[in-house]
């Protein structure tokens, strides 16, 4: 073991140890006795109260306009009071699906802190994606922006559902203003009494099927991924000293240029909530534009940037990057997902040494944790996903489902105290994906001997392009749709800009007369604009399968790299 991969542990140790801050206790989860902090929040709406000690400290910035902590909260508890008042109760679901803006956090607060259960919607979503999302959850109330409001015609179609709408037009009958309940002085609400396996959370996950899934965590579950993200800090900060204190001689308040959506973990956990909890910055942009966000570092003298790969090498990308005018104030760049492109990898050692810059590794459905490592860490073995959490087991399992040694490959399973209590009201979906309490990620990796994991491929047919998954078999079904084409094969093929780029290839009727141009048109008509595939190709011969009927994907991707390469 590397003199550094011992520090790691020792320092490991040190925080998970009695009396120490991260201390580690057992409870029980199922019937199952798990680790945990002793320390994290038990509930969520308690863990977002705290922020309130924040005081008139900035919170947010958005479109020049600032939101202090005291702001925040002002509107926090007038919409928790607008929601009382139309009779949520604690368990029942408020949906969310705007751009990035301070007023999605408001209502996400609002809702938490009165015991509702949040349900963030994908907001690239088209009315039929956000019509299926609201059918599953059954809210008792829908906020939305403008955008969203018009994609679902005026109508979640969801009975005694109200629709809260930010919007700088007039309001449509029925629809209640946001700004008109989010003025109305209140009190500081008082939050139900709530147990750890009370539910607090529903984010969608795209998965392998051809209809997203909600994921259903408890109070306990969110509130350990929150403090496991305070662990991760600790830890990087005791490895990496010197980065650290180059970061404190500039004397710059955290802020985090927040570029990923809400409703993934990514932009909620480790940006909204942290921040939120911790009393540090978040700069909001609703759209991602690499020229812009450089804009934005320079300033608003953002500290921190955590994207996509893609996101990463966009921005790598822009003339001025190197210009410590320009992005001077950036201490690291994070990383969500799997391996990085070694490209990638090289340009941020070269242009970022010494920098708190990082990768983790996690799910959805386990709250985003799993593994994690940044500055020195990161800087040892770029290519893994990091060093595994103190609150998660990790199986690399075989194709029985039993444990491989190191180094060896297999599917990655993950057990504790973050894992999801289930797909929501989809227990065939979850019986699938459980297993004695192991989550099987459907991702292929192992673990070497000093502990770090390394994720090398992925079972499930999901393609990750600038960092929102893609179910395969959504697009498939999508184009199956029209009564025209008799097979559809979509797949990823690597791309410098996206990461992964979407690629279908299609039988059709003999005769037919469509085209690429009508499918990717169909496919636009209704899924969001990131699935719409990048290239369709247009068969009238039957697509190769295997004896067993199933569909070579392999094969149809091999063939398509090697015409274009050729």
């Amino acid at each position: 073991m590397s003199p550094l991969s011992e520090l790691a542990h020792k320092v490991r140790a040190q925080l998970t140890a009695p009396g120490a801050p991260f201390e580690m206790v057992e409870v029980n989860v199922d019937g199952r006795s798990v680790r945990a902090y002793r320390n994290a929040f038990p509930t969520l709406p308690a863990l977002i109260a705290s922020g309130r000690a924040h005081g008139a400290k900035p919170f947010i910035r958005y479109q020049g306009e600032a939101w202090t902590f005291d702001r925040f909260f002002a509107e926090a508890d007038a919409v928790a009071a607008q929601l009382r008042a139309w009779g949520v109760q604690p368990g029942e679901r408020v949906a969310i699906a705007m751009r990035n803006r301070p007023e999605w956090a408001v209502v996400f607060a609002a809702a938490a802190l009165i015991g509702a259960v949040p349900a963030p919607l994908n907001s690239f979503g088209l009315g039929e994606e956000l019509h299926a999302a609201l059918d599953d959850v059954e809210p008792r109330v829908f906020a939305c922006d403008a955008e969203r409001l018009a994609r679902i015609g005026g109508d979640t179609r969801v009975a005694d559902c109200r629709i809260l709408c930010v919007g700088e037009a007039e309001m449509p009958a029925g629809i209640t203003d946001y700004r008109i309940a989010a003025t109305r002085a209140a009190e500081p609400v008082s939050s139900p009494a709530l147990g750890p396996d009370d539910p607090a959370l529903i984010l969608f996950t795209s998965g392998a099927t051809s209809r997203a899934k909600g994921v259903l965590s408890s109070q306990r579950a969110v509130c350990q991924a929150l403090f496991n993200i305070d662990y991760i800090g600790a830890l990087s900060g005791m490895t990496s000293p010197e980065a650290v204190a180059a970061l404190m001689a500039k004397g710059l308040p955290p802020t985090t240029l927040t570029a990923v959506p809400l409703f993934h973990v990514s932009g909620l956990h480790a940006q909204l909530l942290s921040a939120l909890r911790n009393g540090r910055q978040l700069v909001f942009v609703s759209r991602w534009d690499p020229a812009q966000a450089l804009e934005v570092i320079r300033e608003e003298r953002i500290t921190q940037f955590n994207g996509a790969p893609s996101m990463v090498m966009q921005l790598l990308a822009q003339p001025g990057f190197d210009d410590p005018t320009q992005t001077g104030t950036l201490a690291g760049l994070g990383f969500g997902g799997a391996g990085l492109p070694q490209r990638l990898i090289d340009e941020v050692m070269q242009r970022r040494p010494n920098s708190l810059s990082g990768i983790g590794f996690g799910l959805t459905e386990t709250n985003g944790v799993g593994a994690a490592a940044s500055g020195a860490l990161f800087a040892y073995q770029p290519r893994s996903s990091g060093l595994t959490s103190p609150i998660v087991d990790v199986r690399i399992a075989d194709a029985d489902g039993q444990p491989l040694p190191p180094c060896e490959q297999g599917e990655i399973w993950l057990r504790g105290v973050t894992v999801m209590q289930g797909y929501w009201r989809n227990p065939e979906a979850t019986a699938a994906a459980m297993s004695d309490g192991w989550f099987r990620t459907g991702d292929v990796g192992y673990l070497d001997e000093e502990g770090f994991l390394f994720v090398v491929d992925r079972i499930k047919d999901v393609i990750n392009r600038c960092g929102e998954k893609i179910a395969a078999a959504e697009v498939e079904s999508c184009l199956l749709h029209q009564p025209d084409v008799l097979e559809a094969a979509v797949f990823a093929v690597p791309d410098e800009e996206t990461g992964e780029a979407v690629v279908a290839v299609v039988s059709v009727r003999e005769g037919s007369g469509l085209d690429a141009h009508a499918l990717r048109a169909h496919v636009g008509a209704h899924l969001a604009a990131y699935k719409v595939p990048a290239v369709v190709q247009v068969l009238t011969d039957a697509l190769p399968r295997n004896p067993a009927g199933k569909l070579l994907k392999g094969q149809l991707r091999k063939a398509f790299v090697d015409a274009a390469q050729g």
